[in-house]
């Protein structure tokens, strides 16, 4: 009987967690500098915020995009190098305010940003 509750309990965690709109975003500075005020972002008021992320490090965070405008569009990315430079690139796509992908693996080197898309969200 515990193990039917336990059961019962994770499918209905998972179940809840699972449909959620939005995209898993894995941030990774593979730069020699540490980069600050990094936004991801699906539209002008759907975003995620890093005040840092120093070299060789990882961050991760789910981009909940229930409140996205009902239109199509690409993620961005924007931030800011050591020396004060903003840079920002834009990737992927996303329709009628919905993800089409679960996860998107950014990767900041020196001398470019890397997007990568993968898992289809239908």
């Amino acid at each position: 009987m515990k193990k039917l509750t336990v059961l019962i309990l994770l499918l209905t965690f998972i179940s809840c967690n699972y449909g959620k709109n939005g995209i898993i975003a894995k941030i990774k500075n593979s730069s020699d500098k540490t980069i600050r005020n990094v936004f991801f972002l699906s539209d002008g008021s759907t975003k995620l915020e890093f005040e840092k992320i120093k070299p060789n490090e990882t961050v991760e965070e789910f981009l909940d995009m229930t409140n996205n405008q009902k239109e199509d569009g690409a993620y961005g990315i924007i931030f800011e190098r050591k020396n004060g430079k903003k840079e920002q690139t834009v990737g992927g796509y996303y329709t009628n305010g919905g993800s089409l992908n679960r996860k998107v693996f950014c990767e900041i080197k020196n001398d470019t940003i890397l997007m990568k898309f993968s898992g289809t969200g239908y």
